[in-house]
């Protein structure tokens, strides 16, 4: 490497142990850290917190919402379709039960075949906005009919689920978000706008989206979908529990709104009871129901209304649904916060090749902090010649530090990064390289706090 001209002589300063040694003394009193000779080991990773049990949802909550949704359709022409009065008044119906409880909710506005179409969004205040769980349903129904089935029974499901919640006063680790979409009997397109106007960061933050439709079907089958391994096993696992086979839905696979968000990467799941195609014998013997007839007999038809709903298919997938919601929700200990760090001297080659030290992540699901901070302490007599980069788990370098005129000495302090675009689990690098001669030094630790 090249010699700068005109520099100084170099000033050796003693090398000593600064705030990251503090730090490594404090865990070890604590009794978070085994020994302080291990050069590579995480700070302490926090325990997951052990996930509440959700509370059953009462079927009687539920039904009650499938009659106030009948009762909508009935007044508004038998159907509350896209662009027709009875959609409209379902999502206000629904926007006010959750308006009266402290959600924060929101209505988003598209247009399909020329009528105005509206999602309804619902946040429940905290958890960590950078894992966000989410539920939700299609609240339009087909033209021909009240749509009590399909989807009355997804929507009345994630809403008394979203009303448990705060009934609970819930504090998830992770952030809860409900939804319930338009248009989807015209092809995904409320769903579709939502992922398509979240920016690449709000995407990277949806952990999961676990979609309900058609859960009450009233010659019902037990369907799972395959999409996320994690989130298959939650539901799987819930109706193994209470004796309950199950299957892996493929009647709608793709039909419904999480092929919205399965297409934009992000992790998918949900229940499903049958549509129109026919309960097999086999199926019949173990769902119990007739074989040879349609899971649901009157799917977009005038008959599906709330005497379409078979109701211990309705309690079941409604108390997995709340299930899965409080499970996935759980987060860990450690959210938002937790330091994990490196406390192993690296020395530094004066105009070398680049060091790096790893720092291992662990207990952390989802993605990083959009503020995620990276405490740099490096002894160096120029810190003008160093150039420091963070590498992520997936191998993606963000430049901290830059090469300059700098003639101070050591580099101690702590850089902001949005690493919210990353998993946050996984092997974290500090990159160094001293890119001119005549001055040393060595990487004294570096840590990042969450």
């Amino acid at each position: 490497m090249p010699t700068r001209a005109g520099r100084r002589n170099p000033r050796r300063s003693p090398l000593r142990r600064a705030a990251l040694g503090a730090g490594l003394a404090g865990a070890l009193a604590a009794g978070l850290l085994t020994s302080a000779a291990a050069p590579a080991t995480a700070g302490p990773t926090a325990p997951a917190a052990p996930a509440a049990a959700a509370p059953d949802i009462p079927i009687a909550n539920v039904k009650a919402h499938l009659s106030r949704l009948q009762s909508i359709a009935t007044g508004n022409g038998g159907n509350r379709a896209h662009g027709r009065p009875g959609y409209r008044a379902s999502l206000d119906y629904v926007k006010a039960a959750l308006d009266a409880v402290g959600y924060t909710t929101s209505v988003q506005q598209f247009t399909s075949g020329g009528a105005t179409g509206y999602n309804l969004i619902a946040d429940w205040p905290g958890g960590d906005p950078n894992q966000v769980i989410m539920a939700g349903a299609h609240l339009d129904s087909v033209g021909s009919g009240p749509g009590i089935n399909d989807n009355g029974s997804g929507s009345a499901a994630v809403l008394e689920t979203a009303l448990a919640v705060a009934r609970a006063g819930h504090q998830p680790g992770k952030h809860l978000r409900f939804a319930w979409w338009g248009a989807e009997e015209l092809g995904m397109v409320g769903s579709r706008y939502y992922v398509n106007n979240l920016s690449s960061a709000e995407r990277s933050r949806i952990d999961g989206y676990l979609n309900f439709d058609m859960i009450g079907s009233p010659n019902a089958g037990y369907f799972v979908y395959d999409d996320d391994p994690a989130i298959e096993k939650v539901f799987k696992d819930w109706f193994a529990a209470k004796g309950v086979p199950t299957e892996i839905e493929t009647e709608g696979d793709g039909r419904s709104d999480h092929a919205s968000f399965k297409n934009a990467g992000i992790p998918v799941g949900g229940l499903f009871t049958g549509a129109s195609r026919l309960k097999t014998t086999a199926q019949a013997r173990k769902w119990g129901g007739t074989a040879g007839r349609a899971f649901d007999p009157c799917y977009h038809s005038s008959c599906d209304t709330t005497a379409n709903i078979d109701d211990t298919a309705l309690d079941r997938t409604s108390d997995a649904l709340a299930h899965a919601v409080w499970t996935l929700g759980a987060g860990t200990a450690a959210q938002p916060g937790g330091e994990f760090e490196n406390t192993a001297d690296v020395p530094i080659p004066d105009g070398g090749s680049a060091v790096e030290s790893p720092v291992s992540v662990t207990g952390r699901s989802g993605n990083a902090p959009s503020a995620l901070k990276v405490g740099v302490d490096i002894r160096h007599t120029y810190r003008g010649d160093l150039v420091i980069d963070l590498v992520a788990p997936d191998g993606s370098v963000r430049r901290l530090k830059d090469s300059d005129d700098d003639s101070g000495d050591d580099v101690v302090t702590t850089y902001t990064v949005d690493a919210s675009g990353e998993t946050a689990d996984g092997t974290w690098k500090l990159r160094v390289r001293d890119v001119y001669r005549q001055d040393t030094g060595y990487l004294d630790g570096w840590k990042l706090t969450f």
